[in-house]
């Protein structure tokens, strides 16, 4: 059975730290709303940040970074789990994130992590990661 995660009003790393550890322990996990997490942070402070990640490297043999915000949750996560080797590997596998609420998803039970929540965030500074990605040149679908 897959579990639901909203990522409306979470913080982006402290949700991805606390899926990379449920999926390491075998659960399967959908992550919706990717565009409504939250980065702390001023704007132009998150903007530069990830400018430099998405242009440093070069086009033939990167790093390449996403600009879409659903690749950017599952790249996070990707960080947080051992990913060449075969445990993080499969974990990778068991987790799907999606832009807006699919289909499939509309009216099920939706999970939200209180230790991820933007109540917890100390600053009022932050931005949403759909917002960084329409900085990047990205075009999603909500």
């Amino acid at each position: 059975m897959v579990t639901i995660i909203n990522a409306d009003g979470m913080i982006l790393g402290r949700m991805a730290s606390i899926l990379a550890t449920r999926l390491l322990a075998g659960e399967e996990i959908a992550v919706v709303n990717a565009e409504k997490a939250i980065i702390s942070g001023t704007k132009a402070r998150v903007f530069s940040n990830y400018r430099h990640k998405r242009e440093r490297g070069s086009r033939g043999w990167g790093p390449f970074f996403p600009r879409r915000p659903d690749h950017i949750v599952k790249r996070t996560i990707r960080g947080m789990v051992p990913y060449r080797r075969e445990r993080g590997h499969d974990a990778l596998k068991r987790v799907k994130v999606y832009v807006g609420v699919p289909k499939g998803f509309v009216g099920k039970e939706m999970e939200t992590l209180e230790a991820a929540s933007v109540k917890r965030l100390g600053s009022p500074q932050f931005v949403t990661l759909g917002t960084v990605s329409k900085f990047l040149g990205a075009s999603f679908e909500r």
